[in-house]
């Protein structure tokens, strides 16, 4: 593999990593990947909620997750109320509701400022990874492995890479906040 192709791979990674981030934003319909960040103190182990139970959204305002192991129910409150998704568990004995509320303007603005900064923090992921990839042609220049030519082009395309990625996190912000601002 080439650096320009390793650039992009690591670069798509920072792209599809802050795309998850911005999945665990609500945004007022019922989405079961809020929960992704959620971990469980399951017999003494912190496990990720997804794995010990079943999680699902009957309709766009309820999010439904069915222990597997019934045992746990309780340990799987305290981890939702404990979180920073704002959402109280409604336990039947059964399984736990989460019911997702309409956000209010306020609210809603405070989500976008945090969509904001998880796509600065992807920006700055993929700065990192072209600052990286320069760092390596400027070296194989000093070491001479490439002529002084060679290294202006490839850093030229270093930054092409570099602005189309960053692009696509702009992208998905936008689709973010369009989801956030609409009623």
């Amino acid at each position: 593999m080439t650096l320009i192709d390793d650039l992009k791979a690591n670069m798509q990674k920072s792209v599809e990593r802050t795309q998850q981030d911005f999945n665990t934003i609500r945004t007022g319909r019922a989405n079961a990947s809020l929960l992704d960040k959620i971990m469980v103190d399951y017999y003494g182990a912190d496990t990720p909620l997804k794995t010990i139970a079943g999680i699902s959204t009957p309709d766009a305002t309820t999010i439904l997750i069915q222990p597997f192991d019934r045992g746990s129910m309780s340990q799987i409150e305290k981890a939702i109320s404990l979180s920073d998704i704002g959402l109280t568990p409604n336990n039947d004995g059964q399984v736990i509701r989460l019911n997702i509320p309409p956000l209010t303007a306020e609210r809603r603005q405070e989500f976008v400022k945090l969509a904001g900064k998880y796509a600065e923090d992807g920006k700055v992921s993929v700065r990192n990874h072209r600052r990286d990839a320069i760092d390596k042609v400027r070296k194989q220049e000093k070491n001479s492995d490439i002529s002084e030519d060679e290294s202006r082009d490839l850093q030229d395309e270093i930054q092409k890479v570099t602005d189309m990625f960053t692009a696509k996190i702009d992208e998905l912000l936008a689709v973010k906040e369009k989801e956030l601002t609409s009623i």
